[in-house]
């Protein structure tokens, strides 16, 4: 009887965690030609209150810029955003074909199978660093 309250109290403290925020399922494709900009792909999950994510930087990377890819009729084009709202609690994918991060001029000692430090700010001033893997051009993207 005592490990079952024990259980049950354990589940019911988990239950009033704050929510995190956090960055994971996250990549980096390089460009197929070299100078081309590369680009990273993640998902952030909103904190307790809501956020806006300003920038994600890299070492390797001499500029960053937020995008997001959008179709008019049948005309994909992409273009840079500031800054890009974070719900509290929400889910915001960073995914082929909508909002990305593109990286100029990445440093040549960057690989396929190796990582890249990416540093992401937030409006709250929170910062924080994720290593995410490194694919190259035709690489199938990791599982999540």
């Amino acid at each position: 009887m005592t490990v079952t309250l024990a259980i049950a109290a354990l589940a019911l403290s988990a239950c009033g965690q704050p929510a995190q925020l956090y960055v994971d399922k996250g990549y980096v494709r390089l460009p197929a030609v070299k100078g081309n900009p590369g680009v990273a792909y993640f998902t952030v999950h909103g904190g307790d209150t809501d956020n806006r994510l300003l920038s994600v930087t890299a070492p390797t990377v001499i500029k960053t810029e937020l995008h997001e890819s959008m179709m008019s009729g049948s005309m994909a084009s992409m273009a840079p955003v500031k800054t890009v709202p974070v719900p509290a609690k929400a889910k915001i994918a960073f995914a082929p074909g909508g909002k990305h991060v593109m990286l100029f001029t990445i440093n040549p000692s960057v690989k396929p199978g190796g990582k890249m430090k990416l540093i992401f700010t937030f409006a709250n001033n929170l910062r924080i660093e994720y290593d995410a893997p490194v694919i190259g051009p035709g690489d199938p993207a990791p599982k999540a």
